[in-house]
């Protein structure tokens, strides 16, 4: 279950002993519902138990039958050197070491995303909602407490208040110090997909880790464009992916249509500037076809650059050997990108999710300089 994303831990391993020693544990039907109340603590995770589950307890073949009396012997009995006997035991034949268990995540991990069936795309989806879970952060001018100084430049300040109102306790002697710290708040993370004609076998997925990141914070604004804009942050909103997806598929007209980046990303600085603010993260999935002007596409990609903290762009067709940004569209807009990557993977996902994490640490330079 942990394999399947499920958080089960000592705590609900001893619940689980508790209710299997409360019901049959004969009873396959009482087993699975005892296991299940106290094992799944979110409605996600009922989907890593029927798996777990059905992969343990549920019959695959017949058992093969018992050795007989002198080979079951010679198996359990340990073969040791009798003093004054024949000579030491036997080497036994070397073991080959089998796996208990595998993730079907891990084999698709690193397939593209074009060659997902239905059954794939619905398992790599849990995978998706845990990398979309990482947040860029930035400081916070609030302060929070902190257990100990510190070394700059995160050097936590003495927090005068709580310490005089913990020596009260000791006669008024400040015996207890305590310090606070800089604290952090999430930074803002927009996204904006392309869903033209060439995007389609990678939309779906990429939408889907949009869904997820849209469902799992807040202050993330999510957009689609073909030849227009389109904001789609409210459909994607909702526990229920399918049915966010399925909305949002019906608020966008321009659907496996043409593209037009550099329109998309005018409407973006002019229509919805004062709704993303400064300080964002901008992560635009397109593979960079665009039948409008570079010219256009230039300057709003500088624009856009100059108004938002890092700008990330991720193409599927930067995973292929021998890849070259040859378009217009590529060309124009590489010179104002901050970190340029493939998005054609679970695989280039965690790569995006890891540069995320790096931003929030203050690793990820500005200028271009990581393509």
């Amino acid at each position: 279950m942990r394999a399947g994303g499920a958080r089960v831990g000592v705590g609900e391993l001893l619940s689980a002993h508790k209710a299997l020693a409360a019901v049959d544990p004969a009873d396959r039907d009482a087993a699975y519902f005892a296991l299940r109340a106290t094992l799944c603590s979110r409605r996600d995770d009922l989907a890593a138990f029927d798996a777990a589950f059905a992969e343990w307890f549920l019959p695959a073949r017949a058992p093969e039958p018992p050795p007989a009396l002198d080979e079951a012997a010679r198996l359990v009995l340990p073969r040791v050197a009798v003093p004054g006997g024949r000579g030491v035991p036997e080497p036994t034949a070397e073991l080959e070491v089998v796996p208990s268990a595998w993730s079907d995540v891990e084999l698709l991990r690193d397939k593209d995303f074009a060659e997902y069936t239905e059954e794939e795309r619905r398992r790599a989806r849990r995978a998706i909602r845990r990398l979309a879970a990482t947040a860029p952060t930035r400081p916070s001018r609030r302060t929070r407490p902190a257990r100990r100084r510190g070394a700059p430049p995160h050097a936590a300040r003495p927090d005068l208040r709580h310490t005089i109102r913990a020596s009260l306790r000791t006669a008024g002697d400040p015996l207890e110090r305590h310090w606070r710290e800089p604290g952090e708040r999430p930074r803002p993370l927009v996204l904006v997909c392309d869903v033209s004609g060439s995007m389609e076998p990678y939309a779906r997925m990429l939408l889907s880790y949009m869904q997820a990141c849209v469902a799992a914070r807040r202050r993330v604004e999510a957009f689609v464009f073909g030849t227009r804009l389109t904001r789609v942050t409210g459909e994607l909103r909702g526990r229920d992916p399918d049915a966010a997806l399925h909305r949002a598929a019906g608020a966008t007209r321009d659907w496996s249509g043409g593209t037009r980046i550099g329109d998309a990303i005018a409407t973006l600085n002019r229509e919805h500037g004062r709704r993303l603010g400064r300080g964002a993260v901008v992560v635009l999935l397109s593979d960079g076809w665009d039948r409008g002007e570079p010219a256009q596409l230039e300057a709003e990609m500088a624009r856009l650059a100059r108004c938002s903290h890092r700008l990330i762009w991720l193409n599927p067709l930067k995973a292929h050997p021998g890849y070259q940004p040859l378009t217009r569209g590529m060309q124009a807009a590489l010179p104002h990108v901050d970190r340029f990557m493939a998005g054609h993977s679970l695989a280039s996902l965690e790569e995006l999710a890891e540069a995320l994490d790096r931003l929030s640490l203050g690793r990820l330079r500005r200028g271009g300089r990581d393509l």
